[in-house]
């Protein structure tokens, strides 16, 4: 395949007698990125909230070592600190855990008592946390033993946090727009920052000018010298969804991006340097718009992989910064999305207006538009397939399924369903799900094309045909980078809420059909959209 890079995945190229692989972007070497923190050996530690594990990138080359991997006790880190000893403490958030990593590997609980723990520092021997929540807490942990100490609550949505020149701790509150600051000892808390453009991180130099991140879709980072003249000033990086920063020994910056993962170097003039380069987080959800431009579902956003340049990558575009995004499918100029977390949504890239479909729903993935207009949605988490009218009625068409992931029509607009725990796809007639094929692992995204169908099994990694004339199925393509990697364990799915604000959506590998023959797939193990064409032979 072209568009090669670094892969997260680890697995080989895609295997097929019947098409041609083609990546639209290159692969992106982190499942997200999410805190950071220079460890003993120099090397840049990296949290990946949606991988459920941590990687650790030499800034020099740019070189990626797993070093917590995804079936670690470990979930979903999303911020991680260095002790004294060189222990590493890691903020895993969905579960509400707090975890110490000895320097030997070994891992020890060090708390379950914070809901929604994110922001995470070490002051010497002493270990901080923070909580993602509204009316969070700031708390003191003690690994050895002890009962948490609370600093402060009222937090509006804490985040990344590190102490000081003065020897206060600073901490953003996100919705509010502010950040404050409290003695390590305990106090009142004090504002220090407000009106600060969707806050994040907060980060201090070695000249202990005060950096403060924004998630936006811009990459700001506003500059306070909170201990010298008080001015502030912007740096716009381009960096969509900034999550986290590190200072190195030179006072080199180094950022992270949750919205597209990769580690930039970012220069206080706004220049940026790669380190790791950025990518797709998922994908998810893909479709193909009748101007042929490709879209995927991101979780955080909506992208656009663009076609690789001549030295073989691709980039990826960002078309709109929104939690959150899981399948998709373009209707005209228009695009339908789902989240798992129980919307749908309309987008219309050319006023940048988003319309509410349908809310409450239970986990809402695959989306296909019907002849008629109506949106018709694979409701996953209740067994269901419903349709959503021209006035946002939802009408359900079919339901005690085991676990519906996507949908399609034919061209005579009969209605397909994956289920990837029953292995098939179904055909619903009159409300009835009537089997078309089964025996197929665990099939996820699917579409139609003339007298066939496609569906990905991320079990086993093919992508398969099923005729509509004779039901025959047949493997079209082998060693897909979809799922989790090969070799690692499962363990049981994250949960998709925790404190009633959203946790780890459950991966999801789209596919869709373009006109012209061509498939194209969410590579979700490694970062990139796949078009598969048919291979010459076939034509």
């Amino acid at each position: 395949m072209t568009a090669g890079g670094s892969s997260r995945y680890g697995a080989g190229e895609v295997r097929s007698t019947h098409w041609r692989a083609e990546r639209l972007n290159s692969p992106n070497p982190l499942w997200g990125s999410n805190g950071v923190s220079f460890g003993p050996d120099g090397r840049l530690y990296v949290a990946q909230f949606l991988a459920g594990k941590i990687s650790a990138v030499d800034p020099a080359t740019g070189d990626v070592e797993v070093v917590v991997p995804m079936d670690s006790p470990v979930e979903s880190p999303d911020d991680l600190a260095f002790g004294a000893d060189g222990s590493m403490y890691i903020a895993d958030l969905v579960p509400g855990r707090v975890w110490r990593r000895g320097p030997q590997g070994e891992y020890t609980l060090v708390s379950e008592e914070v809901r929604v723990p994110n922001g995470i520092t070490c002051v010497g021997d002493r270990l901080f946390v923070n909580e993602m929540k509204m009316n969070g807490r700031l708390l003191e942990l003690f690994p050895e033993g002890g009962d948490p100490v609370v600093l402060t609550d009222g937090l509006a949505f804490g985040n990344a946090m590190q102490l000081g020149p003065d020897g206060c701790l600073y901490y953003p509150h996100m919705i509010s727009r502010q950040v404050w600051r409290i003695p390590p000892d305990g106090g009142v808390p004090e504002v220090v920052a407000e009106d600060v453009h969707d806050p994040v991180a907060v980060r201090f130099d070695l000249g202990g000018v005060l950096n403060v991140l924004s998630r936006g879709p811009e990459g700001i980072v506003t500059r306070v010298d909170l201990h010298g003249t008080g001015s502030r000033s912007l740096i716009t990086s381009g960096v969509t969804g900034l999550d986290n920063a590190a200072f190195d020994a030179e006072n080199r910056m180094f950022v992270s991006s949750f919205a597209s993962g990769g580690i930039t170097e970012l220069r206080p003039d706004g220049r940026t340097r790669a380190i790791v380069p950025r990518g797709l987080d998922g994908p998810y959800g893909v479709t193909i718009d009748l101007g042929g431009t490709v879209y995927a579902a991101d979780h955080y956003r909506v992208a656009r992989p663009a076609q690789p340049d001549e030295s073989g990558s691709g980039d990826v575009t960002t078309e709109i910064l929104q939690p959150f995004f899981h399948g998709i499918t373009a209707d005209g100029d228009l695009l339908h999305t789902t989240s798992q977390f129980g919307t749908v949504q309309t987008y219309d890239p050319a006023a940048g207006t988003t319309r509410l479909r349908a809310n409450g729903l239970n986990q809402p993935l695959g989306i296909a538009t019907r002849a008629d207009g109506a949106l018709v949605v694979a409701e996953t988490g209740a067994g269901r397939v419903v349709a959503i009218d021209g006035t946002d009625t939802v009408t359900v068409l079919a339901e005690g399924l085991d676990h519906p992931v996507d949908v399609t029509f034919d061209a005579e607009q009969r209605c397909y369903v994956s289920d990837d725990r029953r292995g098939a796809i179904l055909r619903l007639d009159d409300g009835e799900a009537v089997p078309v094929a089964e025996g197929l692992g665990a099939p996820q995204g699917l579409a139609a094309h003339g007298d066939e169908l496609f569906t990905v099994d991320t079990e086993h990694r093919r992508l398969w045909s099923v005729s509509l004339t004779t039901g025959a199925a047949r493997v079209e393509a082998e060693s897909l980078a979809v799922g989790i990697p090969p070799g690692t364990a499962r363990r049981p799915a994250p949960s998709l809420f925790t404190h009633h604000i959203p946790g780890l959506a459950h991966r999801f590998a789209g596919l869709t059909a373009a006109p012209d023959g061509s498939l194209l797939l969410s590579s979700n193990g490694e970062g990139t959209v796949v078009r598969l064409s048919p291979a010459r032979s076939n034509t």
